[in-house]
């Protein structure tokens, strides 16, 4: 069995970091057997060399190794790389082409972004790991393979499997031995070591010399977050190796080249927040309308009743005095019993009487005017918004406001905007 230390020159790893060496170490464990293992850590972490270490080790080594990154392959098309398809299985289909499961046969398959898979190859997966059968895409025969498989995450199965977005079998077929990998900011006597590496490797890369930190500079690199891991220090230092003239780097210049505090990998996050905000502030806003608007027809349809001719006052629906001015205890305010009047119609006031009906569709239709124009003002309002948000980009716009691209097209020509 080969020690840690000649794993880590093998496959270029650099770090003494205990938690690093556990990982290799229960890597070099597992790899003679062929139970399944998940590889978990943060992004840019370097998971990518566990499954290579437990591949070399295995009895398997000979075979082959496939690597798939199953969050960038389209959900329509991942069950055929993976398991393959037959002729005119679907559109596009031309010939019969074998899947990855088929080709590996007798070694390893990496699934790397295991937590990005649809529930319908979730299943199909779970059927290998039980039994090593899949079925091609458009075909009834059932083949035979003899893989071993190492996935990879950088998310929470656990809140996925609450969400129903993972299964939980899956979970633990996948999960016979878990390896964590540690994030750089908790390796702090590593990050100088892998910044030296990667700015040797630059210099040697560009042909130039290499560049050296000041102590204040290495202090700021080993209490640095670095929320993107061994990927962004590697990203940094070779920026710095080839737009820097001065090889000695001191801690203004290497500030220069690290994102503020707080600014590190947010801006997906930051987004999703302000359209998460944008949307339940619409939705908050389109209900005190409807309720507004509600409250309005309700008061118009009381209006009338009173102003009815020979409509006593105590005749009017109960239900909807109260639903206009609350609960019971609150009408004892409004005290309709005092003196209870009928308004009796006589020729003298006839005329009057037609002037007070004309008065009310009057004071009917002003607040019916008010209330479009106060609702023509949040649409114009929520159009602007959208539109801004989404750069003047109409259809992405009219997505996010439930309309269709021409119904929004109509909208900006009506209110020219």
């Amino acid at each position: 069995m080969e020690t840690v230390q000649a794993i880590k020159q093998r496959f270029e790893i650099i770090g003494n970091d205990p938690k690093l060496n556990r990982a290799i170490e229960k890597a070099i464990q597992v790899a003679p057997t062929d139970i399944s293992v998940m590889v978990t850590g943060e992004s840019g972490v370097g998971k990518e060399n566990i499954p290579r270490i437990i591949h070399s080790l295995s009895h398997r080594k000979h075979g082959k190794y496939i690597a798939v990154n199953c969050g960038a392959i389209p959900e329509g098309t991942i069950d055929s790389e993976l398991f393959g398809h037959e002729k005119g299985a679907f559109t596009g289909a031309t010939s019969t082409r074998e899947g990855y499961f088929e080709v590996a046969d007798g070694g390893t398959i990496f699934l790397d972004e295991v937590g990005e898979l649809p529930l319908t190859t979730q299943v199909r997966l779970l059927r290998v790991l039980e039994n090593g059968e899949f079925i091609k895409v458009g075909s009834s025969q059932v083949q035979k393979t003899n893989v071993r498989i190492v996935a990879a995450t950088n998310v929470n199965l656990f809140n996925a499997i609450e969400k129903g977005k993972f299964r939980e079998d899956l979970y633990y077929r996948l999960t016979t031995v878990e390896i964590t990998l540690p994030p750089l900011r908790e390796r702090n006597e590593d990050i100088h070591l892998l910044f030296r590496k990667f700015v040797a490797d630059f210099a040697h890369k560009y042909k130039m010399p290499p560049l050296k930190l000041d102590d204040d500079a290495v202090q700021l690199l080993q209490k640095f977050r670095w929320n993107g891991n061994i990927r962004q220090l590697r990203n940094v230092a070779e920026q710095i190796s080839v737009l820097e003239t001065n090889r000695d780097i001191t801690l203004a210049t290497l500030q220069s080249y690290l994102p503020t505090e707080g600014t590190n990998l947010p801006s997906v996050i930051s987004d999703k927040k302000k359209e998460s905000d944008f949307s339940t502030e619409r939705d908050i806003l389109y209900k005190v309308l409807f309720d507004m608007k509600s409250d309005l027809n309700d008061l118009k349809k009381l209006t009338l009743e009173l102003m009815k001719n020979g409509t006593k006052v105590q005749d009017i629906n109960p239900n909807l005095i109260q639903k206009i001015y609350g609960s019971q205890e609150n009408e004892s305010e409004i005290d309709f019993e005092e003196e209870p009047r009928t308004a009796v119609m006589t020729p003298a006031t006839r005329e009057d009487n037609y002037q007070i009906q004309d008065d009310n569709y009057l004071f009917a239709e002003t607040i019916e005017e008010e209330e479009v124009l106060r609702l023509e003002q949040k649409e114009i309002e929520m159009i602007k918004k959208s539109l801004e948000k989404n750069k003047g980009k109409r259809k992405a716009a009219a997505d996010e406001l439930g309309i269709s691209e021409r119904t929004l097209y109509r909208k900006i020509k009506q209110f020219d905007l």
